[in-house]
């Protein structure tokens, strides 16, 4: 008895998950949340991507994988997430929130994904200036100024 109703709890949680679950998806440089598009996205290179809000068509949000002059060694390479238009800078060597192996499109989905978990970009694609401050405050790490040059 109890594990039938441990198994119907479970199927219900399980489905309550997958029912708030939000599909992001980087096609023809749309960036589309459930079908639906909210942002523009362009591929600069293999390392950085800009996303543009639709209204205004500024660009809001400036992707770059640095390698900290360092290319063959990647253990102290890192990523800056730099909101234009809010003049605020994220930097994170943490690649496990956003890495996709060998595909930049899947990482950037994944980082617009972790965006909206974080209440950062809302779901229309703007920017929330109060949950960016919050964004900065858990995971910047402020490798710039920590590195000797």
């Amino acid at each position: 008895m109890i594990t039938k109703k441990l198994l119907i709890f479970s199927l219900l949680v399980l489905s309550f998950n997958f029912y708030f679950t939000q599909e992001v998806e980087i096609k023809d440089d749309k960036v589309l949340l459930d079908g639906k598009q909210i942002l523009k996205a362009e591929k600069i290179n293999m390392v950085e991507y800009s996303f543009y809000n639709l209204k205004s068509d500024d660009e809001i949000l400036l992707y770059r994988q640095m390698d900290n002059e360092t290319s063959r060694y990647q253990d102290d390479d890192y990523y800056v997430l730099n909101f234009l238009t809010e003049k605020v800078k994220v930097e994170s060597n943490d690649f496990y929130k956003i890495a996709s192996f060998m595909n930049s499109k899947k990482s950037m989905e994944k980082l617009i994904k972790w965006l909206l978990k974080e209440k950062v970009l809302t779901n229309d694609g703007e920017l929330n200036p109060d949950r960016l401050a919050i964004f900065k405050e858990k995971y910047d790490q402020n490798i710039t100024e920590r590195t000797i040059r």
